[in-house]
Protein backbone atom coordinates (compact mmCIF):
# COMPACT_ATOMS: atom_id res chain seq x y z
CA UNK A 1 0.00 0.00 0.00
CA UNK A 2 1.79 2.97 -1.20
CA UNK A 3 -0.32 6.32 1.11
CA UNK A 4 -0.51 9.44 -1.03
CA UNK A 5 -2.88 11.95 -1.32
CA UNK A 6 -4.58 11.65 -4.15
CA UNK A 7 -7.57 12.99 -6.04
CA UNK A 8 -11.31 10.11 -6.78
CA UNK A 9 -13.32 11.13 -9.56
CA UNK A 10 -16.64 9.87 -10.65
CA UNK A 11 -19.83 10.98 -12.63
CA UNK A 12 -21.20 13.34 -9.71
CA UNK A 13 -18.38 13.51 -6.81
CA UNK A 14 -14.71 14.34 -7.02
CA UNK A 15 -13.28 13.67 -3.97
CA UNK A 16 -9.68 16.23 -3.59
CA UNK A 17 -6.83 15.49 -0.89
CA UNK A 18 -8.09 17.86 2.17
CA UNK A 19 -6.15 21.61 2.42
CA UNK A 20 -6.20 23.69 4.88
CA UNK A 21 -7.13 26.37 2.58
CA UNK A 22 -10.43 24.30 2.35
CA UNK A 23 -11.41 25.76 5.87
CA UNK A 24 -13.74 28.95 4.26
CA UNK A 25 -15.46 26.37 2.31
CA UNK A 26 -16.12 23.88 5.12
CA UNK A 27 -17.04 26.41 7.64
CA UNK A 28 -19.94 27.52 5.27
CA UNK A 29 -21.44 24.40 5.10
CA UNK A 30 -20.07 22.76 7.88
CA UNK A 31 -21.45 23.95 11.29
CA UNK A 32 -24.79 22.18 10.71
CA UNK A 33 -25.37 21.15 14.33
CA UNK A 34 -26.78 17.81 13.06
CA UNK A 35 -23.76 16.73 11.17
CA UNK A 36 -22.07 16.37 14.39
CA UNK A 37 -24.85 14.97 16.88
CA UNK A 38 -23.20 11.02 16.74
CA UNK A 39 -19.40 12.17 15.84
CA UNK A 40 -16.98 12.17 18.52
CA UNK A 41 -16.36 15.63 17.65
CA UNK A 42 -17.79 18.75 18.89
CA UNK A 43 -18.09 21.23 16.47
CA UNK A 44 -20.05 24.46 16.76
CA UNK A 45 -17.41 27.02 16.03
CA UNK A 46 -15.50 28.26 13.22
CA UNK A 47 -12.69 27.18 16.22
CA UNK A 48 -13.94 23.90 16.17
CA UNK A 49 -13.85 22.84 12.49
CA UNK A 50 -10.14 24.65 11.94
CA UNK A 51 -9.40 22.09 15.24
CA UNK A 52 -10.93 19.06 13.16
CA UNK A 53 -9.13 20.24 9.84
CA UNK A 54 -5.58 20.41 11.69
CA UNK A 55 -6.22 16.68 13.32
CA UNK A 56 -7.00 15.00 9.84
CA UNK A 57 -4.51 17.00 8.41
CA UNK A 58 -2.29 16.03 11.32
CA UNK A 59 -3.00 11.78 10.74
CA UNK A 60 -2.26 12.82 7.60
CA UNK A 61 1.62 13.45 7.45
CA UNK A 62 1.79 10.81 10.18
CA UNK A 63 0.73 8.51 7.99
CA UNK A 64 -1.95 7.17 9.48
CA UNK A 65 -5.03 9.04 7.38
CA UNK A 66 -6.14 10.54 3.86
CA UNK A 67 -8.68 12.96 4.53
CA UNK A 68 -10.79 14.65 1.31
CA UNK A 69 -13.00 17.31 0.84
CA UNK A 70 -16.22 16.16 -1.07
CA UNK A 71 -17.07 18.40 -3.73
CA UNK A 72 -20.06 18.13 -6.08
CA UNK A 73 -19.04 17.92 -9.84
CA UNK A 74 -22.06 19.67 -11.37
CA UNK A 75 -21.54 23.05 -8.57
CA UNK A 76 -18.04 22.62 -7.96
CA UNK A 77 -19.39 23.28 -4.75
CA UNK A 78 -17.81 21.52 -1.63
CA UNK A 79 -20.38 19.83 0.30
CA UNK A 80 -18.48 17.89 2.85
CA UNK A 81 -15.34 15.99 4.15
CA UNK A 82 -14.66 12.08 3.91
CA UNK A 83 -11.33 10.44 4.74
CA UNK A 84 -9.60 6.82 4.61
CA UNK A 85 -8.35 6.24 8.08
CA UNK A 86 -6.38 3.89 10.63
CA UNK A 87 -4.46 2.89 7.38
CA UNK A 88 -2.61 -0.51 8.31
CA UNK A 89 -0.20 -1.46 5.47
CA UNK A 90 1.11 -3.80 7.42
CA UNK A 91 -2.30 -5.96 7.52
CA UNK A 92 -3.50 -4.46 4.04
CA UNK A 93 -6.72 -2.69 6.07
CA UNK A 94 -8.11 0.71 6.31
CA UNK A 95 -11.00 2.45 7.59
CA UNK A 96 -13.42 4.58 5.71
CA UNK A 97 -14.94 7.34 7.81
CA UNK A 98 -15.14 10.55 9.32
CA UNK A 99 -17.96 11.29 6.78
CA UNK A 100 -20.43 14.33 6.96
CA UNK A 101 -22.01 16.10 4.13
CA UNK A 102 -24.40 19.21 4.55
CA UNK A 103 -28.05 18.22 4.94
CA UNK A 104 -28.38 19.69 1.35
CA UNK A 105 -26.09 16.96 -0.62
CA UNK A 106 -27.56 14.33 1.68
CA UNK A 107 -29.71 11.58 0.15
CA UNK A 108 -28.33 12.58 -3.37
CA UNK A 109 -25.91 9.81 -5.44
CA UNK A 110 -22.98 12.03 -3.47
CA UNK A 111 -22.47 10.00 -0.93
CA UNK A 112 -22.67 6.60 -2.89
CA UNK A 113 -20.65 7.25 -5.45
CA UNK A 114 -18.31 8.83 -2.93
CA UNK A 115 -18.56 5.49 -1.24
CA UNK A 116 -17.39 2.94 -4.50
CA UNK A 117 -14.57 5.72 -5.29
CA UNK A 118 -13.29 5.29 -2.09
CA UNK A 119 -13.83 1.13 -1.99
CA UNK A 120 -12.22 0.86 -5.44
CA UNK A 121 -9.40 2.69 -4.50
CA UNK A 122 -8.80 0.76 -1.25
CA UNK A 123 -9.48 -2.84 -3.13
CA UNK A 124 -7.65 -2.14 -6.54
CA UNK A 125 -5.42 0.30 -5.54
CA UNK A 126 -4.06 -0.17 -2.43
CA UNK A 127 -5.26 -4.39 -2.43
CA UNK A 128 -6.67 -4.30 0.70
CA UNK A 129 -8.39 -7.00 2.26
CA UNK A 130 -10.20 -5.12 5.02
CA UNK A 131 -12.27 -1.87 4.58
CA UNK A 132 -13.60 -0.85 8.11
CA UNK A 133 -16.37 0.95 8.50
CA UNK A 134 -18.00 1.96 12.01
CA UNK A 135 -20.25 4.22 13.51
CA UNK A 136 -22.36 5.55 16.60
CA UNK A 137 -24.40 2.63 17.68
CA UNK A 138 -27.60 5.16 18.14
CA UNK A 139 -26.59 6.27 14.24
CA UNK A 140 -29.45 3.97 12.72
CA UNK A 141 -29.23 6.42 9.37
CA UNK A 142 -25.70 5.89 9.31
CA UNK A 143 -25.67 2.20 10.37
CA UNK A 144 -28.78 1.79 7.52
CA UNK A 145 -26.44 3.65 4.77
CA UNK A 146 -23.84 1.23 5.77
CA UNK A 147 -25.86 -2.31 5.37
CA UNK A 148 -27.02 -0.95 1.82
CA UNK A 149 -23.34 -0.45 0.60
CA UNK A 150 -22.58 -3.54 1.65
CA UNK A 151 -20.69 -3.39 4.63
CA UNK A 152 -21.18 -7.09 7.23
CA UNK A 153 -22.26 -5.78 10.51
CA UNK A 154 -19.62 -7.43 12.66
CA UNK A 155 -20.62 -6.41 16.46
CA UNK A 156 -20.67 -3.80 18.82
CA UNK A 157 -17.82 -2.30 20.93
CA UNK A 158 -19.23 -1.02 24.22
CA UNK A 159 -17.78 1.81 25.96
CA UNK A 160 -15.43 2.11 22.73
CA UNK A 161 -14.59 5.47 22.47
CA UNK A 162 -14.96 8.65 24.92
CA UNK A 163 -16.81 11.77 22.53
CA UNK A 164 -14.98 15.17 22.99
CA UNK A 165 -18.45 15.81 25.05
CA UNK A 166 -17.39 12.95 27.56
CA UNK A 167 -20.19 10.81 26.64
CA UNK A 168 -19.23 7.21 26.14
CA UNK A 169 -19.77 5.68 22.96
CA UNK A 170 -20.58 2.06 21.39
CA UNK A 171 -19.48 1.92 18.12
CA UNK A 172 -20.79 -0.62 15.84
CA UNK A 173 -18.09 -2.13 13.29
CA UNK A 174 -19.12 -3.06 9.82
CA UNK A 175 -16.19 -4.57 7.61
CA UNK A 176 -16.20 -5.73 3.86
CA UNK A 177 -13.41 -7.94 2.71
CA UNK A 178 -11.76 -8.35 -0.66
CA UNK A 179 -13.27 -11.90 -1.31
CA UNK A 180 -16.96 -9.61 -1.37
CA UNK A 181 -15.81 -6.72 -2.72
CA UNK A 182 -16.71 -7.73 -6.95
CA UNK A 183 -20.47 -7.93 -5.48
CA UNK A 184 -20.38 -5.02 -3.65
CA UNK A 185 -18.88 -3.02 -6.23
CA UNK A 186 -21.73 -4.54 -9.17
CA UNK A 187 -24.47 -3.32 -6.27
CA UNK A 188 -23.25 -0.13 -5.99
CA UNK A 189 -22.78 0.62 -9.40
CA UNK A 190 -26.09 -0.34 -9.72
CA UNK A 191 -27.75 1.32 -7.43
CA UNK A 192 -30.35 4.03 -9.16
CA UNK A 193 -31.31 5.27 -5.05
CA UNK A 194 -28.49 7.36 -2.61
CA UNK A 195 -27.71 6.12 0.22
Amino acid sequence: MFIEPVTLEGTFVRLEPLRFDHLPALIEIGLEESLWKWTTNVVTNEADLERYVRDALAMQAEGTALPFVTIEKSSGTIVGSTRFGNIDPTNRKAEIGWTWINPKWQRTRINTEAKLLMLTHAFETWKCIRVELKTDANNEKSRNAIARIGGVEEGTLRNHMITESGRFRDSVYFSIIDTEWDAVKQGLIAKPEAV
